[in-house]
């Protein structure tokens, strides 16, 4: 990846209009795209669509990068919202092959992306939480994958800084819950 300042210097080019520097960016960040969608989707062909997905993503809403924080953590929130959104569509996929393929063939999201373990159970329970408590979702993706301080996620949020903690708590609780119970 480019030197953060430059990195920085383009992306507020970009959200500025500058299509020069959109594509400058867009290709310095492409293989850091690919190597954090290969954190959340360890099959390279599940890491280079998500990455794709990301880049686009960038591209369409670098105008919404508004410099309260680093473009590199505007950055990780697309890739891992964009990570999570491949693997939601692998899962929908793999329902909706047709029945004359036998289950032994179908397509498992699990089996497509590597069995990756502890990472899939993650993106699964992110799933999980997200249709049951949807609020929780957002503090636990910015604090555990993206790694953003609490006060920068109140900020993103528009939330006080506990209630940001205590969905965050509720949500870990929530997770570790389902984790032990699929174990």
């Amino acid at each position: 990846m480019p030197p953060a300042s430059d990195m920085e210097t383009l992306a507020v080019q970009a959200a500025a209009g500058d299509a020069d520097a959109l594509d400058r960016l867009l290709r310095q960040i492409g293989p850091e795209v690919l190597r954090r969608c290969g954190r959340f989707l360890p099959n390279r062909q599940d890491a280079e669509e998500a990455a794709q997905d990301a880049l686009l993503q960038v591209a369409r809403k670098i105008h919404t990068f508004e410099g309260r924080s680093r473009f590199s953590t505007w950055l990780y929130v697309v890739v891992s919202n964009a990570a999570r959104q491949t693997y939601r569509d692998l899962k929908r996929r793999s329902g909706e092959q047709s029945l004359t393929v036998t289950e032994h063939e179908r397509s498992d999201p699990r089996t497509t992306s590597v069995i990756a373990g502890s990472r899939i159970d993650l993106l699964e329970a992110l799933e999980q939480l997200e249709q049951t408590r949807p609020l929780l979702v957002a503090p636990l993706v910015y604090r555990d994958i993206c790694d953003l301080e609490y006060e920068e996620i109140a900020v993103r949020m528009d939330l006080p800084v506990g209630t940001v903690k205590s969905r965050l708590n509720e949500g870990r609780r929530q997770i570790r819950q389902w984790l032990i119970e699929k174990a």
